[in-house]
């Protein structure tokens, strides 16, 4: 019964790491656009993980194009932390909507109240709104900056080359499209939701659960007969 016991735990072991989160060691400093249609305005939402198991994140930074800058940048009040968006001279002046403009939105910055920082196997998400989004297939680089209360800074500011690996520290980056193209997208989205239906998490988690049910009852029933086999013989 020796090796059937040890086949029986071997695959209770492999159900058991089937099922456990898979931590993502690549968690990286992200940009999620609301959307990315040129001429149009968007929620730009930072997403900051703690990577220090010894420090807290004190401090994000996020610089903005100067280049094909955004001329106007607004950010969401978050409790604990204090936003300032800094400017600088454009290369040239800009036509705002009948304004021209000579210097734009160039950084944000976010700074944490005592307390109130980004903790080991914390995250935490920091929106801008801004626009007008430049002409599309403009792709846009944002690099980040994280600082840690040990007084460590690490740059994401890495941008990978077409085809190759993503690098240690990526800056964060989206390119801008056409009207079409978001709505092709949101044709295809909505065309998807019809057509699956909406599970809740604890469903999904019930289901996830019954079916390791299932399969250590399966693998338990195994077990038996090769042992009741085993003693016949």
């Amino acid at each position: 019964m020796r090796p059937i016991s040890r086949l029986g735990a071997t695959t209770l072991v492999a159900l058991a790491l089937a099922v456990l989160p898979v931590t993502n060691a690549s968690a990286h400093v992200r940009v999620v656009p609301e959307q990315t249609t040129a001429g149009g305005w968007t929620v730009l939402t930072f997403r900051v993980p703690n990577e220090s198991q010894t420090a807290a994140t004190s401090q994000v930074t996020v610089d903005l194009p100067t280049g094909t800058p955004l001329l106007s940048v607004s950010t969401k009040p978050l409790p604990g932390w204090t936003a300032t968006v800094e400017t600088a001279p454009l290369p040239e002046p800009v036509d705002f909507f009948g304004t021209t403009l000579t210097e734009a939105p160039s950084r944000v910055v976010w700074t944490a109240e005592p307390g109130a920082e980004i903790v080991d196997g914390q995250f935490q998400e920091f929106e801008v709104s801004t626009g007008p989004l430049p002409e599309a297939g403009t792709h846009l680089v944002l690099p980040a900056h994280q600082t840690y209360t040990d007084g460590t800074v690490v740059d994401w500011v890495d941008v990978a080359e077409e085809g190759g690996e993503e690098p240690a520290h990526p800056a964060p980056e989206l390119t801008t499209t056409d009207a079409e193209s978001d709505a092709a997208v949101v044709e295809q989205a909505a065309v998807v939701t019809a057509a699956t239906p909406t599970t809740s998490e604890p469903d999904t988690l019930a289901r996830v659960l019954g079916g390791v049910g299932l399969a250590l009852g399966a693998t338990a029933l195994v077990i038996v007969v090769l042992g009741r086999r085993r003693g016949d013989a």
